[in-house]
């Protein structure tokens, strides 16, 4: 990825999206390793990460990754899922923040020259093209190495620049951890698995969903 130092730059994460396609790749994203990698291109102005929190649980192990990432150069954006009962009498539960990531980036395309789209989303190609109107570059971060392709062929398409994660993987993903496998909790809904890790400056709690 070539970007002039004097770019200004703003990342906006898909949680739930990054998280399954890193998990279609085979490996978990190091979001300390993620932040130095974009640190280094020019002026990161904003890394944002989105994602949809089930409020109701007694503990959810999302939060000490979405508190790592507060207090670590991110702005966590998130919201509370919420449950409905579909046209077959199954319960459902809907968390998405597509507009919430619109609205921050389209705030932003005035005051930076590059953005980075962590998302295979295809909804998100009317706000590619609404930003890139402004002048704003967007690279697009998914994959189509994985069967079938986490990105959306009009995502890919709009992008000024597409990235496979899998090519990243060296520079963006977890060291493999030592540990016996997480303990898996037991939930109707979205799974939620913590890989537990040392305070004080150590290894990035994975949000982890199965």
């Amino acid at each position: 990825m070539t970007v002039s130092s004097a770019t200004r730059t703003a990342i906006f994460i898909d949680g739930a999206n990054l998280y399954a396609t890193a998990k279609a790749l085979g490996f978990d994203i190091d979001f300390k390793r993620l932040l130095a990698e974009f640190q280094c291109y020019g002026t990161l102005v904003r890394a944002f990460y989105y994602t949809a929190v089930t409020e109701d649980q007694e503990f959810s192990s999302i939060r000490p990754l979405l508190d790592w990432l507060d207090y670590n150069g991110f702005t966590v954006v998130t919201k509370p899922t919420k449950e409905f009962i579909d046209a077959h009498g199954h319960r459902k539960v809907k968390g998405n923040m597509d507009i919430e990531l619109t609205v921050n980036a389209m705030e932003l395309a005035d005051r930076v020259d590059h953005i980075v789209l962590f998302s295979g989303d295809g909804d998100f190609r009317s706000l590619v093209k609404a930003v890139q109107r402004r002048g704003v570059r967007v690279t697009v971060i998914s994959t189509i190495s994985s069967h079938p392709p986490m990105i959306a062929d009009e995502l890919r398409r709009q992008a000024d620049v597409f990235t496979d994660l899998m090519e990243l993987q060296s520079k963006l993903g977890r060291d493999p951890s030592p540990r016996t496998a997480p303990r898996e909790a037991n939930q109707h809904t979205t799974h939620y698995v913590q890989r537990r890790a040392p305070s004080g400056g150590g290894n990035v709690p994975a949000e982890t969903r199965t």
